[in-house]
């Protein structure tokens, strides 16, 4: 088959994208305008994104997809590929074929959704925008309750966090509609506009060990609209940040680092492709302690050096820095950060909270 052909052949699976993924990537699920699954094996997980519209051709295409965590990248024929281990591209061409001549039917939209495929992640975008604008700030609120039961006590430059006290939730496409409160959090670009909205369940009961806070269901927290690249953000980045995961692992270093502007990219696979401010000379990598949080932690390093960026890996002493916050307590998790930051950026970050 001529490189053309193949091409051809990609293009018309990134025209049936949502389909391949169903069927070569199942442990995966839609988020927005992306098939989100572990990797182009079907393992679990959320680091590998598939774009499910675009045109037929070029960078942004559909079918496009890219590992976060590994920075493999390829297209659906690579995912036929990995998915069924095959060797010989002629198998794989042939079962791309045998696919295209089968009919497919995908599910109905969910309700009160009539946005085309092309058009789904501007559709989350703007659904994410509603939901943001919907809320209201925090103070006083259940979303104040709930972060200082985490042990969190930095509530400064918190404005992209907002509570919503009825939000919807779903099982899944063909669950019942439940309604839960809500920590609402703006996810935005470089330059501060919202692309997407996350959502953290929350237990109107209050604080458990068990559930720590939130609200007793399968997935009490949900991502919305266009993430890749993006995060949640706490102050205003300059020369130096740390990028983290979760939005309570950056909050309970601002308890104890309150000058330092931070990111949450919401997971491990965010983590590895956020997009790094023009002005960003040195970058504190604050990683989970798993084998998903060593692999983003390994491929943002390797991409912050590639952009002439300085890397330093903050470590926890425990699972993640809330944990550390929570069970050891503010002075533990200050005296470990201390020892791992620059000595120059002691003063200039952590005196303030002495």
């Amino acid at each position: 088959m001529s490189r053309h052909d193949a091409s051809e052949l990609a293009s018309c699976l990134g025209r049936q994208a949502e389909a391949v993924c169903r069927r070569y990537l199942p442990n995966g699920r839609r988020v927005g305008r992306y098939w989100v699954v572990g990797d182009a094996r079907n393992a679990s997980g959320r680091s590998m994104f598939v774009r499910l519209g675009g045109p037929d051709f070029g960078k942004g295409a559909a079918g496009k997809w890219t590992d976060a965590a590994t920075g493999e990248h390829g297209d659906l024929l690579d995912v036929i590929r990995e998915s069924l281990g095959l060797v010989d591209f002629r198998d794989v061409a042939d079962e791309a074929r045998s696919f295209l001549s089968m009919p497919h039917q995908l599910p109905p939209h969910p309700a009160g959704c009539k946005t085309p495929a092309s058009r789904a992640g501007a559709g989350f975008a703007d659904a994410a925008r509603r939901l943001v604008a919907m809320s209201r700030p925090i103070s006083g609120t259940l979303v104040e309750t709930y972060l200082r039961g985490r042990g969190i006590t930095a509530f400064h430059e918190t404005g992209s966090l907002r509570f919503h006290p009825r939000c919807y939730y779903r099982r899944d496409e063909d669950g019942q509609t439940e309604t839960w409160p809500a920590m609402i959090a703006a996810v935005t670009d470089l330059d501060g506009r919202l692309t997407g909205a996350h959502r953290t369940w929350l237990d109107p009961s209050g604080f458990s060990e068990i559930c720590l806070g939130r609200a007793p269901i399968d997935t009490p927290r949900r991502a919305m609209g266009e993430l890749l690249g993006h995060g949640v953000r706490f102050g205003v980045a300059c020369d130096v940040m740390v990028a983290g995961e979760g939005i309570e692992t950056m909050l309970s270093q601002r308890s104890v680092l309150p000058a330092m502007p931070v990111i949450a990219a919401l997971s491990a696979g965010h983590l590895s492709a956020i997009l790094f401010p023009e002005t960003l000379r040195r970058l504190y990598i604050a990683r989970d302690n798993d084998r998903a949080g060593k692999r983003a932690t390994a491929a943002l390093m390797q991409r912050a050096s590639s952009a002439g960026i300085e890397a330093i890996v903050l470590t926890p002493q425990l699972g993640d820095f809330n944990e550390d916050l929570r069970l050891l307590g503010p002075d533990a998790l200050r005296a470990n950060l201390r020892v791992q930051i620059a000595p120059r950026d002691v003063a200039r970050f952590m005196m303030l909270a002495v």
